[in-house]
C-alpha cells in the first residue's frame, strides 16, 4: 500500500508538469519483436492518453528482433526502440548512435528449450543439432559466448531460420531440435511438452548481462531531451502500474494486437516481473541500470566480438530520467 501511495502521488505531479506546455512531437517506437505481455505498458499508457498528454504522438511497430531494433534506432530510422542490452552495446560498436535510458530486463531472459526425447540432456549434447531462431535474434548473435560458456564448439550447432511465431511448432513437428526463447514464455512449454521439455537459462550458468532496454537514438536524445524526459517518466510510470495492477495493461495490448492468450499472457508478465526485479530495481529505481554490471557487460561483448569502434560504456546508458521514488518490489 505504501507503493501505491507514493507511486500515485509522485506521478500525477510529474503527469501535470510536463503536460504543461508540451510540445508535440511524432515517435517511432519500434519493438524487438511482435507486441506481447512484456510490452503491455506502451500500450497501457497509449490507452490513458499520457503520452498525448505529454504531447507524444506515439507509434508502436512490431520488429524483427534486438539486432534489427537496435541499428535502427542507431540509424535514426526510429526514434526510440526495445531491444536486448547486450545487442545495443554490439550495435553500438559498429557504430550504431544508440542510448539506453531504462532496463526493462535487470536479468536475462535468454534460454534454450529443447526436448528430451531428442535425446538431449543439456547443452553439452547440443553439439550436431540445429538452433532455429530469427538471423536477428539476440541469443544467436551471443551464441559465441554461450559456447565458450559451456565448453563446447561455436560451429559444432547449425541454425535454422525460424520466425518467432514458428518456433514452438518448428520444435513439436522436428523441424529442429532446439530453440531460443525468452523465459517469458516458459509455462506455454511446460504445458506443450511437461516433463519432455529440457532448457537452461543463460542465466543460471554465469551469463546474465541486461536484457530489453528502452533505447533512445543518441541525435534524438541530444535534440529533443524534453522530450525523452517525459516518454521515460511516463514509461516508467506504466510500468509500475502493470506491476501492480496487470488487468489494465493486459486489456489495452489485445484491444491492439491481435491472437493473444489472456491467461498465457498473465503467465508471461509473472515471469517478467522475475526479469525486472535485482537489487538496483529494488532499491534506485525501476528501470535503473547498475554502473558495475554495465562495465561486466561491455567487457564480455568486447571480449567475444569485435567492436569496429570501441567506446566508453558509460556513453551507453544513463539513469537521468528515471524518478527514484519508484522501485520495484522487492516480491
Amino acid at each position: 500500500m505504501t507503493f501505491r501511495r507514493t507511486f500515485s502521488l509522485t506521478t500525477t505531479l510529474a503527469t501535470s508538469l510536463f503536460s504543461f506546455g508540451a510540445q508535440a512531437a511524432d515517435i517511432n517506437m519500434v519493438l524487438n519483436w511482435v507486441p506481447t505481455a512484456d510490452h503491455s505498458p506502451y500500450f497501457y499508457a497509449k490507452s490513458q492518453g499520457w503520452y498525448e498528454e505529454a504531447g507524444i504522438n506515439l507509434t508502436i511497430e512490431a520488429g524483427r528482433g534486438s539486432g534489427a531494433a537496435a541499428q535502427r534506432v542507431g540509424a535514426g530510422m526510429s526514434q526510440i526502440g526495445i531491444a536486448d542490452m547486450a545487442t545495443v552495446l554490439l550495435s553500438k560498436g559498429q557504430g550504431a548512435d544508440a542510448v539506453a535510458i531504462m532496463a526493462v530486463y535487470a536479468n536475462s531472459p535468454q534460454g534454450f528449450y529443447w526436448l528430451k526425447s531428442k535425446g538431449i540432456e543439456g547443452p553439452e549434447d547440443f553439439p550436431d543439432h540445429s538452433i532455429g531462431n530469427p538471423p536477428a535474434d539476440a541469443s544467436r548473435i551471443m551464441w559465441p559466448l554461450f559456447a565458450e560458456t559451456v565448453g563446447i564448439a561455436e560451429d559444432s550447432v547449425k541454425f535454422v531460420n525460424v520466425s518467432p511465431q514458428a518456433k514452438l511448432t518448428s520444435l513439436k513437428s522436428g523441424a529442429i531440435d532446439i530453440t531460443s526463447d525468452f523465459y517469458n514464455e516458459h509455462d506455454l512449454k511446460l504445458r506443450e511438452f511437461g516433463d519432455d521439455l529440457g532448457f537452461v537459462a543463460w542465466r543460471d550458468i554465469g551469463i546474465n548481462p541486461y536484457g530489453l532496454s528502452v533505447v533512445v537514438n543518441g541525435d534524438f536524445l541530444e535534440e529533443n531531451k524534453e522530450v525523452v524526459a517525459q516518454f521515460a517518466a511516463i514509461t516508467q510510470r506504466a510500468f509500475a502500474a502493470c506491476v501492480e495492477d496487470i488487468d489494465p495493461c493486459l486489456e489495452a495490448l489485445m484491444a491492439e494486437v491481435s491472437g493473444l492468450d489472456h491467461d498465457n499472457q498473465v503467465d508471461q508478465w509473472n515471469r517478467i516481473k522475475e526479469l525486472m526485479a535485482d537489487e538496483t530495481t529494488t532499491t534506485v529505481a525501476l528501470g535503473a541500470f547498475n554502473d558495475e554490471r554495465m562495465k561486466v557487460d561491455y567487457q564480455t561483448v568486447e571480449t567475444y566480438f569485435e567492436l569496429e569502434q570501441p567506446f566508453d560504456v558509460g556513453t551507453a546508458y544513463t539513469n537521468e530520467f528515471l524518478d527514484e521514488s519508484i522501485k520495484m518490489p522487492a516480491d
